[in-house]
């Protein structure tokens, strides 16, 4: 399940070049100064790439991490660090021990410098573990769980791209304030979950309002049956006027399913979504999601800077990208500014660099990389899905309702966090 794709540079992506705003314009003046492991640079993606999750990231992050190094090597031509910039991807199948030894195996015998996305949380935290025993970096883009950034924390692991602080700042506190004060809250039963879980009964119960019950369901689900728990919601009492949903991609798609044909929303019951992908809306449909209000890190439509990115995505993979995508590329491209910038691919020096540093590229809008906690911030966006009569293109399913700055997205350093 692994492979090693080298990434060239045609007439076409060089014209399409997305220039970055960072480290650019630093370091060396020209390649291979002997100072890069093996005199190459290598990025590993581990993810996703046959279940629940492999639609949201899987082989199209992989896409957008050569499409990084496409642009990378464009923007420098002979002066870039390396000419030799190659990918090494594998499937972790969301199992934490196969994540473990497959992160093993990239830093070991692949030569791998960084490893990206990583989604599920579970195995996100044991690659966290690998990064800082092999002192190899590591970006994770598609894990939500703030343990990365608060007791799992590591000088060699940063997170990128959101957390379940993030989506329930935004979705818990304002579905709370305007849609209804009482929560049933469904979530998937491992370290992911349980960390919406706490995080959006904590933004619950501070918006006012009160979690009348929770469980979690298997994951994964292999059945794909939510029906005991959809059905018990309208029989508790309180009845809730919230379902929150903390499922993700496939998963996801399956209760919404189940909910709509169980006519949970005529009997009272509300739907709040945790983590949503425009991927999940495109399996449903808008219709079937219309004014569900959810939090997003990123949107493809947002501004003509994120849809000339798109445009370029969809030529590639025949797909609008998710948020998880746009954010692999802006983590590979950060990274290989910071290598550059360097001089050499040493974690070490690497780390330094991007510590502190500000950025604002196609997916970091008033973004930083904290040096306290290596927490990833940015602005987030409060999105409503619309109703199909309001769809003017294909993947056009939201508007953005509000900009959450950077600094009211994430939570502040956590104590917890030693690096």
């Amino acid at each position: 399940m692994s492979m090693r794709r080298t990434v060239g540079v045609t007439a076409a992506s060089a014209a399409m070049v997305v220039l970055v705003a960072g480290c650019g314009g630093g370091g060396p003046q020209s390649g291979g100064d002997g100072k890069l492991t093996g005199g190459s640079i290598v990025l590993g993606v581990l993810n996703d790439q046959s279940g629940a999750y492999s639609e949201l990231s899987g082989r199209n992050s992989v896409k957008a991490v050569e499409m990084a190094i496409a642009d990378f090597k464009a923007k420098y031509g002979d002066k870039a660090i390396a000419e030799d910039i190659t990918v090494e991807t594998a499937d972790h199948q969301n199992k934490p021990d196969v994540a473990s030894s497959k992160a093993q195996e990239m830093y070991d015998r692949k030569s791998v410098d960084i490893i990206l996305d990583v989604p599920t949380s579970s195995a996100a935290l044991k690659v966290a573990d690998v990064a800082k025993e092999k002192k190899k970096l590591y970006f994770n883009i598609g894990a939500a769980t703030t343990d990365l950034t608060g007791k799992s924390c590591n000088k060699y692991t940063f997170h990128y791209a959101y957390d379940t602080y993030m989506l329930a700042n935004g979705t818990g506190k304002t579905t709370t304030e305007q849609v209804g004060k009482n929560w049933y809250i469904l979530y998937p039963n491992y370290a992911f979950g349980q960390d919406m879980e706490k995080s959006f009964s904590t933004a619950i119960t501070a918006a006012g309002g009160k979690v009348v019950g929770s469980d979690g369901a298997p994951f994964p689900n292999t059945s794909g049956d939510f029906s005991t728990f959809l059905l018990k919601a309208p029989t508790l009492n309180p009845k809730p006027d919230v379902l929150g949903t903390m499922q993700a991609g496939a998963e996801l798609v399956n209760v919404v399913k189940q909910y709509n044909e169980f006519k949970l929303r005529e009997k009272g019951v509300g739907l709040a979504v945790g983590l949503m992908f425009i991927t999940d809306i495109h399996s449903l449909t808008p219709a079937a999601l219309a004014g569900t209000t959810y939090t997003d890190a990123w949107y493809w439509n947002f501004d003509q800077q994120n849809r000339a990115f798109a445009d370029r995505f969809q030529s590639e993979t025949g797909t609008r990208p998710s948020f998880a995508h746009a954010a692999n590329y802006s983590a590979a491209t950060q990274y290989l500014e910071a290598v550059q910038a360097a001089g050499t691919d040493d974690a070490d020096t690497v780390v330094k660099g991007l510590e502190g540093k500000e950025v604002d590229d196609v997916f970091l809008r008033n973004g930083k990389i904290r040096a306290e906690d290596h927490r990833v911030i940015h602005d987030a966006y409060l999105a409503q899905v619309k109703p199909q009569s309001e769809v003017a293109e294909p993947w056009d399913y939201v508007k953005v309702l509000k900009t959450i700055p950077a600094a009211e997205a994430f939570r502040a350093p956590s104590p917890d966090c030693k690096l």
